[in-house]
């Protein structure tokens, strides 16, 4: 499991909602909690699309 560069995800945000993301190492995806969306990272390379993300549960 690769990690991700914190340079990185400190430039990232959420595609729909504009606002950071949420690293989520064990998963490995980005979370935006506002918009309830997890996005995957494949190969240490966050895939920021919105129909690539993973509705979350309320």
């Amino acid at each position: 499991m690769s990690q991700i560069d914190p340079k990185l995800l400190d430039i990232l945000v959420c595609p729909l909602t504009k606002v950071p993301l949420r690293y989520d190492a064990a998963r490995q995806e980005l979370i935006s909690d506002q918009a309830k969306l997890a996005y995957p990272i494949r190969d240490g390379i966050p895939v920021m699309l919105v129909e690539e993300a993973r509705h979350l549960e309320d």
